[in-house]
């Protein structure tokens, strides 16, 4: 994940495709939505495609998990096709790193999260707490993808990135 400070900047009249840069922050409106993205309107008739991974760090299913048709949203430029006209953005890098979202939790509080995926195989329990901050559970028979539960932080460890959850 690429985790540097964006420059903000809006696309107007003037702005062509030879002008973004990769890693660029840029204003844009989403236009579509399909199985594997959204589109998103970044101005001067430029739409550039955020494909279902780069929407969150979470495992989403469909793309309307995160954005709505009309949604005014802020993206990064993540590659440019010169060439063929293509762009291709990230969302999730404009919700911020691992770190300024751990930075709203508290170890040892009850705070509301999200299933986004259950492995019994692995013994876990995914669960979103924001769009760029997953946890883990102990894996419990019972609960279901998109599931709301409330959880307790038990441990926040900055040093590996990991986030320890108790399902209540």
């Amino acid at each position: 994940m690429i985790t540097k400070k964006f420059e903000h900047k809006e696309l107007n009249n003037r702005n062509t495709i030879e002008e973004l840069e990769v890693g660029q922050k840029v204003a844009g409106t989403v236009k579509n939505i399909k199985p594997y993205g959204a589109f998103i309107d970044i101005g001067n008739g430029k739409v550039g495609l955020v494909h279902i991974k780069d929407l969150s760090v979470a495992r989403i299913k469909t793309p309307y998990e995160r954005l709505k048709i009309g949604q005014k949203v802020d993206v990064m430029v993540k590659y440019i096709d010169k060439e063929h006209g293509k762009i291709v953005l990230s969302y999730k890098e404009t919700l911020g790193t691992w770190e300024e979202n751990a930075e709203k939790f508290t170890q040892g509080v009850k705070v509301k999260g999200k299933i986004r995926e259950t492995e019994k195989n692995k013994n876990g329990i995914f669960i979103e707490l924001t769009p760029n901050l997953v946890g883990m559970a102990e894996y419990q028979d019972g609960y279901q993808y998109g599931q709301d539960v409330d959880v307790y932080i038990k441990k926040i460890d900055k040093e590996k990135k990991k986030v320890k959850l108790l399902i209540i």
